[in-house]
């Protein structure tokens, strides 16, 4: 990616080195599943493990203030400033143009182990999240080595998509989608649920093809040869089947939370190749 004249976000939060928080009290609210299952999802951590420990720390008030500073000047820093700066163009245009909305940034927090959320303690092993309580998206950067050398996905654009999925879900949060889903989990079974959480991260993965789309069509420059595949690489590796297959030696379809590899890329690609949101409508298609 040519990322050289891109503005950088002011949405962004540095917490590095700034240490752990403990989990509010007041029980589990979606946000801690989504971390949950994020943690499943990428580590093969079993969810209620941290669904059960939810609620039971409380985090001191003065240390839920964090200080503003100067914006480090590390590599990876600047780059996922410029990330975001560029998800906030580009989704301030599809929402103009194609919904005729005004979009709404999300604020992204870098950590490093461990930081509070409004959705719970948010950890290191859980891999990059979104919080729809205090519309955060949460990174530990280490992730990024993790998806070079676990997941064997390389590169600037794999390590996009990581943030534009994440934004994807900050989009479903401002459309509705993400409250409809929620709503709906907590009349079915778990089997069920897990379908639904399928179709949501199956369309962010969709959002971020969008993204890239769009952000192309307005800088030709952006992306250079390879890039989108370095995505689809991304995708593939961090699909439900893969990971199942990593961890545990086999796949259970039932328990996908996230879609096997073949779909992630699928959609992905059709978001990438449509431009358009409304092809992401991944509840109302009966095949993924």
């Amino acid at each position: 990616m040519r990322l050289d004249d891109e503005a950088e976000s002011q949405h962004v939060e540095d917490r590095r080195g700034a240490g752990g928080f403990g989990l509010r009290t007041g029980g589990v609210g979606i946000g801690t599943v989504i971390v949950a299952l994020a943690a499943a999802y990428f580590l093969g951590i079993d969810p209620m493990l941290l669904l059960q420990g939810a609620g039971s720390l409380q985090a001191p008030p003065q240390q839920a203030q964090q200080q503003a500073g100067p914006a480090a000047t590390d590599e990876m820093s600047v780059f996922v400033r410029k990330v975001l700066g560029n998800t906030e163009r580009t989704w301030d245009t599809v929402f103009r143009s194609q919904l005729g909305q005004q979009y709404q940034p999300p604020t992204l927090v870098m950590f490093s182990g461990a930081t509070q959320t409004a959705c719970g303690t948010g950890q290191a092993a859980m891999g990059p999240f979104y919080c729809p309580a205090d519309r955060r998206v949460y990174i530990d950067l280490s992730f990024y080595d993790e998806l070079r050398q676990r997941f064997g996905a390389a590169g600037d654009f794999a390590q996009a998509y990581v943030i534009a999925h994440e934004v994807g879900h900050h989009v479903q949060h401002l459309l509705g989608v993400s409250d409809q889903v929620d709503a709906a989990r907590r009349r079915i079974s778990e089997t069920q649920a897990n379908q639904l959480s399928v179709r949501l991260e199956l369309q962010a993965d969709c959002f971020a093809g969008v993204w890239a789309a769009v952000a192309q069509q307005a800088n030709q420059q952006l992306l250079e040869p390879g890039d989108i595949e370095e995505g689809l690489r991304a995708a593939a590796a961090i699909g439900d089947d893969r990971l199942q297959r990593q961890s545990q030696g086999h796949v259970v379809p039932e328990a996908f939370t996230h879609g096997s590899s073949e779909q992630r890329v699928r959609w992905l690609r059709r978001g990438f190749e449509s431009g358009n949101v409304e092809r992401c409508d991944t509840f109302g298609t009966r095949q993924l």
